[in-house]
Formats: structure tokens, C-alpha cells, sequence
């Protein structure tokens, strides 16, 4: 595989591995059951925006540094490979945290509807959880996300460099002309001499005899 064509892969990888992040940040990660006494709504639909709110701002880095990547020399590529292995892993920790304790990650909306707060209380409302696919899906799309920056530190030498459209423009400056200024005075030295001339020739004198 060409080296351009493997950095357009990989980079067309992180987008989609970027969109992903955002597509499940906005789904049902849990379905919580509420007793009834707490609420009229006994059934409570919990988002990833809710389970796992620092996915928003995970998905929207790793976008920013799939732009970074396609504009970067090779030691900077290897410093947003790491960042993308970082971006990753706290992705997928974020849902493997929501996963371990659904109740916990969906205390807001707990207390939203009910206005109980605490832990404990809120805890003490649920009587059953079920989950959706989303939070695995979130902990693949982290893993993978890893799995890329990992790629990008083993292959990013080889990628070629930015387009020339990225760079600066040189702006080349015509050459000066020698003499210009002499050239440009010349007429008007040559008009004061002839009037010179006329005005010795008027009071008598022959101008060619100095």
C-alpha cells in the first residue's frame, strides 16, 4: 500500500471512529425501573449524555485531531498518535465506569425526575436496570480509537507530507534597476543646462567657449 493512500485510510478511520463517539454519546444506555410510589413515570431512559457526559468532548478532540494529523511533519504525528491513544482509553473508561454502576451514572436523571438526591436514596428508588448496546459499543469505538493512535505512531514516518496549498507563499520581488535614479534625473539635467546656455547667450557671452 502506497503511503499516501495509507494515510488517507487511517485518517478516514479516526472520522469515523470520531462520528461513532458522537452517535452513541446520544443514545438510551439504560432503561432504569422506579418504584412507583417515586414517580408517575415508573420508566426512566437514560443517555449517554447523561451515563457519560465527557464523550462529547472526547469525540469533538479526536475530529480536531484527525485535521491536525493531515497538516502535520512527522515528529508532531507522533505526538497526536499519543494523544489519540490517550483519547481512546479515557473513552472507553468513561463507559466502562457507566457500565460497572448504572445507577450511579444515571443519578441526574434520577434526581431530575424525582428531586431525591444522594446516592443512597436514589438507589434505594431503582428496582431494576436494564441496558441497551451503546455502552459496549463505546467501549469498542475506545478501544479502537487506541488501536488507531497505535497504528498512526508505527506508520506515521512513512506518510507523505501536506499539500502545498498549506504552505506559505513566496513572494519573489523584482530585481532593482542600476542606475534608475540617475536615468530619471538625466531630462532634468539636460533642461537646467539649456537654460543655462540661454541665459549666457542673452548677456553676450559665447556658452561654447567654457
Amino acid at each position: 500500500m502506497s503511503p499516501r493512500r495509507l494515510k488517507n485510510l487511517t485518517l478516514l478511520a479516526a472520522i469515523v471512529l470520531g462520528a461513532l463517539t458522537l452517535v452513541v454519546w446520544t443514545g438510551e444506555w439504560f432503561s432504569l425501573t422506579l418504584r412507583e410510589s417515586a414517580t408517575g413515570h415508573p420508566v426512566l431512559s437514560v443517555t449517554g449524555d447523561v451515563a457519560a457526559p465527557a464523550l462529547i468532548a472526547l469525540a469533538l478532540a479526536s475530529l480536531a485531531l484527525v485535521a491536525a494529523l493531515a497538516i502535520s511533519g512527522p515528529v508532531l504525528r507522533a505526538v497526536l498518535g499519543v494523544l489519540q491513544v490517550v483519547i481512546g482509553f479515557m473513552v472507553a473508561l468513561s463507559a466502562a465506569l457507566a457500565v460497572s454502576n448504572p445507577v450511579r451514572a444515571s443519578e441526574s436523571a434520577v434526581s431530575a425526575v424525582t428531586g431525591v438526591g444522594g446516592s443512597n436514596s436514589i438507589a434505594a428508588l431503582v428496582s431494576a436496570v436494564s441496558q441497551t448496546a451503546y455502552p459496549v459499543i463505546a467501549i469498542i469505538v475506545g478501544i479502537l480509537t487506541m488501536a488507531l493512535g497505535i497504528f498512526v505512531l508505527a506508520t506515521g514516518r512513512r506518510w507523505p507530507g501536506s499539500s502545498g496549498r498549506y504552505r506559505q507563499p513566496v513572494v519573489l520581488e523584482a530585481p532593482e534597476v542600476v542606475g534608475g535614479a540617475d536615468a530619471d534625473s538625466a531630462p532634468e539635467d539636460a533642461a537646467a543646462h539649456a537654460v543655462s546656455d540661454w541665459d549666457t547667450l542673452s548677456g553676450g557671452t559665447d556658452p561654447t567657449s567654457r
